[in-house]
């Protein structure tokens, strides 16, 4: 089954640019994706993959967290970049010990992400002693004493840290928080900190819970949906085709990005005929809003909703809704009736007329969906526009009614899974009294670190012990020098991983690589087949049953790994079950059920045909848990990032060839960049301000408020509609532009995509 990876990295000066795409999708996704899977997977093993992605019985996509749909499913019920994910996971490229033994831990780290990436499946688990030169393999049950061993040295078991991915399974997050607060901390940074972290800040407080309100089948209800923030075509292709549907049935669609994305502009689905023919234009409003300004457009559409009720009393604010189930009104409307427009324009970059459009657009509208992603989340006031736009809908009642309500769309295919099983750093009481009552352990009430706080306690040296469940912590944190030299620091970092990625070179004095099974992974205990489960960005838990032999018998499950080290750390009359969950995960969910709320009889119901859906209080009777009983109308000083002379804002963003922090290729074909990464996307109406020509290489460097900078090096000038003033580039490239420090306020969650830089020719070209 073994085959090599490519031997070449990316040759930055092979990059070239065209003009961006005007439609996604198509007949080139089915191509694309094809050769992928077949180039990594071959041909048969490609075939049988493919056919059970998203399927019920199937495996899980492991990116991103669209659901699926509850009635008929396609035969491919995949995107290309999900095509692109499962060849990733199901790659017959392995990295074996002999790797290892030729590769220096000097010479990868040399090596890109990308050409990490690309080496294949880890085979055995491996350690790096101190002094050592390469990993050396290392047996499993060692591998364990080493972890218990440090573990146990440590003056407090807050000095260890404890990270989790979004791929990792319901079951695997239930035991893994089990673990780490039978240990004895709440040490529980994930990377929905770095997300989704302010939707959940906002939406607790609007509307008493941090998840969205709707359905997939409430986009084909809904007849106006707002995308703020968010590229479905390269994040979340398949959102592409419910925005169609809704579309086909009479449902007005507005884009608010800085960007123009192609996916939302002009759309070919692959699986119907008018896709391989014409196409659709999803959008019906384009409006590209300046970085940072989404916070006053909200401001501005809820001033102008109280003016349209004034022209036409009772037809656009929801009296009955607002007055039996909210709260802060009277302040909200004294608020909104406020707001300056002429400080909206500027923020904004918008026309009043666009603005008038798209409030006309709220004012008529019987149902809607406000969808965002990290444009509104990674913002230093994004907790607040969260608040906006919730604010927006509770004054049109569309909270808990058919086609409408608020849809923040998650990334990675678990992460609000996750969070359900505990996995955050500061857990409600009432989830760690009944997780005492059901394993006779006392679990601590100190809130832990989230993952900004993770990297200052390691940088300071308040942690030494750093545990990565999946995921690529150095390549998705900000600040990558501080982080790259706060993880230095630890005596011991342990990734548990699929992949060879930058995390296992960055090390600590001591280093783990233990290879997991993955989501398309045949999972065997004891020669019975086992099933984990996920639950999608609108709290529907399904599941998930990989089929393929693994690439090495040397491979542990997730949940194998979690049970193996708890039983070395606490011994087997620890009062949790912990081998009989390694031998059966019914018993996992057995546990679940009597712990999480909303899971009562979880093996029973996850076996439906499409699973279950997870209770949402103000979706199902609007029912709103928070302080004062009712939703929350929120009042926020308007905010927005002003542009300093001769300087840009700059966002991070992701390729289509790319997924969170995993390059899949170096073609994002939609913008037109093809060949390389190391790209800076500006208006060239600033390029030619600022004294540059388009093609030339520029170091950028970031400016932050105690006076201190930071640079990379060798970005290509591309001219790019962007609006004036502001740019955008790849991360993790331009992860080291984000300040540490530069963080949203109530939700400590980075903030990449408002960066002041500026930009100088390239010192090293």
């Amino acid at each position: 089954m073994h085959r090599n990876g490519p031997t070449e990295d990316i040759d930055e000066s092979a990059l070239s640019v065209s003009a961006p795409k005007e439609q996604a999708a198509g007949v080139t996704a089915v191509a694309v994706s094809l050769k992928r899977a077949v180039d990594e997977m071959g041909v048969i093993r490609t075939a049988r993959t493919l056919a059970r992605v998203n399927q019920v019985h199937g495996f899980d996509c492991p990116g991103c967290a669209w659901p699926e749909p509850t009635g008929h499913r396609r035969p491919a019920e995949f995107c290309e970049n999900g095509a692109k994910a499962v060849a990733e996971e199901a790659t017959l490229r392995t990295v074996t010990p002999e790797f290892f033994a030729a590769h220096s831990i000097d010479e990868l780290a040399g090596k890109s992400g990308y050409w990490l990436g690309q080496q294949g499946r880890l085979t055995h688990p491996m350690v790096l002693h101190p002094g050592d030169t390469h990993y050396s393999p290392i047996e499993w049950d060692d591998a364990y004493r080493l972890v218990a061993d440090h573990l146990g040295a440590l003056a407090s078991p807050n000095e260890a840290v404890f990270y989790t991915s979004g791929r990792t399974s319901n079951e695997t997050a239930f035991l893994y928080q089990l673990l780490v607060r039978s240990f004895g901390t709440n040490n529980l940074p994930d990377c929905s900190n770095m997300c989704h972290e302010s939707s959940g800040a906002a939406l607790v407080s609007s509307i008493g819970i941090g998840k969205g309100s709707v359905s997939i089948d409430d986009f084909a209800a809904a007849d106006l949906i707002i995308v703020a923030g968010q590229n479905p075509g390269t994040n979340h292709p398949r959102m592409l085709s419910a925005l169609a549907d809704a579309k086909s049935k009479g449902a007005k669609i507005v884009a608010i990005n800085p960007l123009p994305e192609t996916g939302l502009l002009g759309f070919r689905d692959p699986q119907t005929v008018q896709g391989f023919t014409t196409g659709v234009s999803i959008a019906d409003d384009f409006l590209q809003i300046r970085l940072g300004g989404d916070m006053a457009l909200f401001q501005a559409l809820g001033r102008l909703l109280f003016e349209a009720e004034d022209r036409a009393p009772g037809t656009v604010v929801d009296r009955e809704f607002v007055d039996a189930h909210c709260a802060g009104f009277d302040e909200y409307e004294k608020h909104a009736r406020a707001v300056d427009f002429d400080a909206v324009l500027v923020a904004t970059g918008l026309t009043m007329a666009e603005i008038e459009r798209t409030a006309q657009r709220f004012a008529e509208s019987k149902n809607i969906i406000i969808c965002w992603a990290m444009g509104l989340t990674q913002q230093a006031h994004g907790v607040a526009t969260i608040e906006e736009a919730t604010n927006l809908l509770l004054l049109r009642g569309m909270i808990g009614k058919p086609g409408a309500g608020v849809c923040p769309v998650r990334g990675h295919s678990n992460v609000q899974g996750d969070r359900t099983m505990g996995i955050w750093e500061k857990m409600p009481d009432a989830f760690l009294d009944a997780l005492d009552r059901e394993f006779g352990i006392a679990s601590p009430r100190e809130h832990g670190y989230d993952t900004v706080d993770a990297i200052r306690a390691m940088r300071d040296g308040r942690a030494s012990v750093f545990f990565g469940m999946g995921g690529n912590f150095v390549s998705a944190t900000p600040d990558t020098a501080v982080t790259e030299a706060a993880l230095r620091t630890c005596a011991l970092t342990v990734q548990v991983s699929t992949k060879l990625n930058r995390s296992h070179v960055v090390h600590g004095k001591t280093a783990l690589i233990l290879p997991t099974l993955g989501r398309t992974d045949e999972d065997l205990r004891d020669g019975l087949k086992q099933q984990v489960s996920v639950e999608d960005s609108m709290s529907m838990v399904h599941l998930s049953t990989g089929r393929l032999k693994p690439v090495s018998k040397h491979l542990r499950s997730e949940i194998a790994i979690v049970c193996d080290l708890a039983l070395t750390l606490f011994g087997a009359d620890h009062p949790v079950p912990w081998a009989r969950f390694r031998r059966d995960y019914d018993t996992i969910r057995d546990a679940i059920s009597r712990v999480v709320p909303g899971c009562a009889d979880y093996n029973t119901r996850v076996r439906a045909r499409n699973g279950f859906v997870l209770p949402h209080p103000p979706r199902d009777s609007r029912e709103f848990r928070t302080g004062t009983g009712k939703a929350n109308f929120a009042v926020n000083e308007l905010t927005w990032t002003p542009v300093p002379e001769g300087r840009l804002i700059l966002q991070t963003i992701r390729s289509h060839d790319q997924y969170n922090t995993t390059i899949y290729g170096l073609d994002d074909r939609y913008r037109g960049v093809h060949g390389g990464r190391k790209v800076v996307l500006v208006h060239p109406e600033d390029i030619t301000a600022l004294g540059f020509a388009e093609g030339e290489l520029v170091d950028v460097i970031s400016e932050w408020t105690d006076g201190t900078e930071r640079s990379v090096e060798g970005f290509r000038l591309v001219a790019y509609p962007t609006p004036r003033g502001n740019a955008a580039a790849y991360y993790p490239e331009t992860n080291p532009l984000v300040p540490l420090d530069h963080v949203a306020a109530r939700s400590n969650t980075p903030v990449s995509k408002s960066v002041t830089v500026r930009l100088e020719r390239a010192r090293h070209e």
